[in-house]
């Protein structure tokens, strides 16, 4: 069987804004991801993470390469195939949780028994006692549990979670990885994360995509090398410290050059 994703040789190049020159967001990226494979993609600041995910999941046409999901190349959002995850909640205020639930589950064209496939996938985040909740009355932490069991209850293939867990505390953060990790086991759905944290990346990862400064290039791959469901005592593991670390000898250089290029764009505006 071909991989559930296929990337192959994407480029993508950012039209600069006010007469400036336009700039490379991603530089010859190719990268193939197995079927319930969990992936990480982790590097610096403005690397083009959130741009590769994006052109996977189709939302992003780019400059040259592309993307294959299978066998079928990506023109565009596959919502059959596809979910998403974004940092910030996509709950509609003026809808229930079982109500956001029915209005995703109809744009995917799954209306039968829409509301069981819902309360499964609450059910399986702890969320299922506040399906008529409303988002205005959840914590940041349920609503992304709550986002975390619409991408599942959408029953795609591949989940494309761009830092879902960004806006959270470290402990709630340790938490959600943990649900995800059994889900993982649970589903064998095929998960690209987008993360800015080497512990989060290390904790959930099957593999580490490293990626280089601006314009993003795929320094090194890293297998974790874990079984999920990965239990917390995970992280007191040697296997566990020696990955971090490693990721972070990677990314030392990575992040010093994206600090350097941010303060001499800063010195040429105000000079």
């Amino acid at each position: 069987m071909p991989p559930a994703i296929t990337v192959d040789r994407v480029s993508q190049r950012f039209a600069g804004a006010n007469g400036a020159p336009d700039a490379l967001a991603l530089d010859d990226v190719s990268l193939e991801i197995g079927r319930g494979e969990f992936v990480s993609l982790l590097g610096p600041s403005g690397c083009g993470k959130s741009t590769l995910l994006n052109i996977i999941g189709g939302l992003i046409v780019p400059t040259s390469g592309g993307v294959r999901i299978g066998d079928v190349p990506v023109h565009g959002p596959l919502k059959e195939e596809v979910a998403f995850v974004f940092q910030e909640s996509t709950l509609l205020p003026w809808y229930t949780v079982l109500e956001n639930f029915r209005v995703s589950l109809e744009f995917q064209g799954r209306t039968d028994n829409w509301r069981d496939h819902a309360l499964s996938a609450l059910s399986s985040v702890g969320m299922e006692g506040f399906a008529q909740f409303y988002p205005s009355q959840l914590s940041i932490g349920m609503k992304q549990r709550i986002n975390m069991a619409r991408g599942i209850a959408l029953g795609t293939g591949i989940l494309l979670m761009d830092e879902p867990f960004a806006a959270l505390d470290e402990q709630t953060r340790l938490v959600l990885g943990e649900d995800l990790s059994v889900l993982l086991a649970r589903t064998g759905k095929t998960i690209v994360f987008v993360t800015h944290s080497l512990s989060e990346a290390v904790m959930l990862a099957d593999r580490i995509v490293v990626m280089t400064a601006r314009p993003g290039k795929i320094k090194a791959i890293i297998p974790v090398g874990e079984p999920h469901p990965r239990s917390p005592d995970f992280m007191l593991a040697p296997r566990f410290s020696d990955v971090r670390n490693q990721c972070y000898e990677l990314l030392r250089d990575e992040i010093r050059h994206t600090v350097d290029a941010m303060r001499e764009a800063r010195d040429a505006r105000s000079g």
